[in-house]
């Protein structure tokens, strides 16, 4: 396994992480075992957030009294710097820590510059020593730039998979000129990609850390294997990965839940993505009565518009989920997928 050094922190880790916002899911004992069991199994990264809801606790659970041997990342969502401060304080007590690795700006709409009090509460958190490095994380690809280039920031997260863009594969680069950590979210675009080798294959071509959305054993089990097998980037995944890019590179909507809650109650995140997750996934899965009657829901849109002013790729959200309903309702009475 590759080792990646995240720019400037000095932070040297596995390129195979952790992302713990799935474990909120379940349950603590379930949690804590996943968790160490990717330890044991080579992970030394592991990314958290306040906003995920008991993600926290259960990572404080796992590594309480093993803290120098992992390196652990949190997020915070404040606007202002007494939530700053309040955040940070309920991070550390739940991750029994009195230090977090990184600390990252959570999903940010602009880069927070001198002056700003984000910013500001930023540099003071770190000489206080409660944060080692300062981190934000972005969805827009323009924000993303805008943080390279003011070189503020020690490390950016950001969505990379290999259905990326070349803007995206610029700024994965631009990171690495810059001496900046990359730590690449959304490595399966939402759950789209379903081939743990070809988005290993492609992340190994990069200077960027993923980490994997993991919630179950057998996913763990997946990523965990090449710690023992080492994949790298080979003519057949990389043909695999061509057709893969043909087939759903367009207008498809990244499943992130930014949109939500919607005023009528449609399960935007799955839904606007229904005509791929059908089709890539067990469809019978995505035919039952739960989900044809989440589908309907779309029948009662107001075109009110909030989900695409909240939508961080700017998809036409309303008519998104137009086309998936008339494909939905097309499968339902016989056509082929």
């Amino acid at each position: 396994m590759r080792n990646i050094t995240l720019g400037s922190t000095g932070i040297t880790v596995p390129q195979n992480a952790f992302g713990a916002l799935p474990i909120q899911r379940i349950s603590t004992e379930d949690a804590v075992r996943l968790l160490r069991k990717a330890y044991d199994g080579g992970m030394r990264f592991f990314d958290t957030a306040r906003a995920y809801s008991d993600s926290e606790e259960k990572v404080g659970l796992a590594f309480e009294g093993m803290r120098d041997k992992v390196f652990i990342s949190s997020k915070t969502m404040a606007d202002t710097k007494e939530k700053f401060w309040a955040d940070l304080d309920t991070s550390l007590r739940l991750l029994k820590t009195d230090y977090l690795d990184i600390y990252q700006l959570h999903c940010a709409a602009r880069c927070y510059g001198e002056g700003d009090e984000l910013y500001e509460a930023m540099k003071e958190a770190k000489a206080q020593g409660k944060i080692r490095h300062i981190g934000i994380t972005a969805h827009k690809i323009g924000v993303a730039e805008d943080i390279i280039k003011s070189g503020l920031y020690e490390t950016l997260q950001f969505p990379f998979s290999y259905l990326a863009s070349d803007r995206d594969i610029r700024l994965v680069k631009d990171c690495e000129k810059a001496n900046m950590g990359f730590i690449a979210m959304k490595g399966l675009s939402g759950g789209l990609l379903t081939d743990s080798k070809a988005c290993m294959a492609f992340m190994s071509e990069y200077n960027a850390l993923p980490i994997w959305g993991i919630q179950r054993e057998s996913e763990l089990d997946e990523w965990l294997s090449f710690f023992k097998t080492e994949i790298s980037m080979t003519d057949e995944i990389r043909s695999f990965i061509d057709n893969d890019r043909k087939e759903l590179l367009g207008e498809f909507c990244r499943g992130c839940g930014y949109c939500m809650p919607c005023t009528v109650d449609i399960t935007i995140n799955q839904c606007a993505r229904m005509s791929q997750m059908i089709r890539r996934a067990p469809s019978q899965n995505w035919l039952t009565e739960h989900w044809q009657q989440e589908m309907m829901k779309i029948e009662n849109c107001i075109d009110c518009g909030i989900c695409k002013t909240r939508c961080p790729y700017e998809l036409d959200i309303p008519n998104l989920l137009k086309k998936n309903l008339k494909d939905y309702k097309e499968i339902l009475a016989g056509k082929e997928i």
